[in-house]
């Protein structure tokens, strides 16, 4: 770690997610960050920032003005770098998302003013969306699992993953590969399953895209699961689910068969208290904590090579 970064790293975090996940995406992001830092010997100030028009509860409007700044703070007071979290969509076009007005103009102010940002799953399709017209596609069923990843090419972003290894999903969209290598994106990493993994495109600012979650703790797709299972019971939604690939065991698997067996047979709002636990070890590491440590470290690295060498650039315009 050089010199100019022994100032702590700013790090904005835009939190769209939704109210019960409001609070968790902080702890997520906040938790990863801070191992991220400790890894490259940084330190770091991680400040929240939400959008004014994404819709809130009471609750979470006053842990929102408690806690965070509004958006339009950063015009003003930049950070070096920026995450920036999905909203669960309303509507079928993200135009017509009631927050779309101010997350363009957040996504035009990132480029010319971050030395890069990181766009999160859903926030990554409204990004490309924004910068180059490039319209997501929804799959036939959710993405939902742990899927396989493998690395597709070099970049200081990728250094140190392995070729391979696996990262939570849980998307119902995705944004098409050859659209992306047409508009002169770079694809870093690949699911077999669903798309592209990461990929990245630089301007002024690098912007990174990451349709997966690496920031999930351990029971994340379970409670995301809980939750969809509960919104079918409650004639929320007309199809039942489909678990998680590649994240419960056999026993569990077993057990939520049932369970959708007796739901579809009496579809009853009721009967999620007795949806099964699952086995989900939520004390353990996840197996994908590795590999996402490991590109968070990389990207606080190159905002700290990127914020020395502006130090640098400003020192030798100044003569000094």
């Amino acid at each position: 770690m050089t010199a100019a970064a022994i100032a702590p790293l700013v790090i904005g975090l835009v939190n769209n997610m939704q109210d019960a996940g409001l609070r968790t995406a902080e702890r997520q992001f906040g938790e990863l960050l801070s191992a991220a830092a400790r890894a490259e010997g940084a330190s770091l100030e991680l400040r929240f920032y939400a959008l004014p028009d994404v819709p809130r509860s009471a609750a979470s409007q006053a842990h929102i003005r408690d806690r965070y700044r509004d958006v339009a703070a950063l015009w003003s007071e930049p950070v070096d770098g920026l995450i920036v979290t999905g909203a669960e969509p309303c509507s079928m076009a993200l135009e017509d998302e009631p927050y779309w007005p101010s997350l363009e103009k957040l996504v035009d102010w990132a480029a010319g003013h971050t030395n890069s940002t990181l766009w999160s799953c859903l926030a990554a399709h409204a990004a490309v969306l924004r910068t180059d017209g490039i319209e997501r596609r929804a799959f036939g069923d959710k993405l939902s699992g742990v899927l396989n990843c493998v690395k597709t090419m070099d970049h200081p972003l990728t250094q140190g993953l392995p070729a391979r290894w696996r990262v939570p999903h849980s998307r119902s969209n995705d944004v098409p590969k050859d659209a992306l290598l047409a508009k002169g994106y770079s694809i870093l990493a690949e699911t077999e399953e669903g798309g592209a993994d990461l990929f990245v495109k630089e301007r002024n600012s690098l912007f990174l895209f990451v349709q997966g979650h690496p920031e999930y703790d351990p029971g994340a797709l379970a409670r995301e699961y809980r939750r969809d299972v509960g919104r079918f019971l409650a004639g929320e939604r007309d199809d039942y689910p489909e678990m998680p690939s590649f994240y419960f065991d056999a026993a569990s698997a077993s057990s939520f068969a049932a369970f959708r067996r007796r739901a579809e047979g009496h579809r009853d709002a009721r009967l999620i208290d007795d949806f099964p636990a699952g086995k989900t070890d939520e004390s353990a590491p996840p197996s994908w904590h590795p590999p996402a440590l490991c590109l968070y470290r990389n990207w606080l690295g190159y905002l700290a090579r990127r914020r020395s060498g502006t130090v640098a650039a400003r020192r030798a315009l100044a003569g000094l």
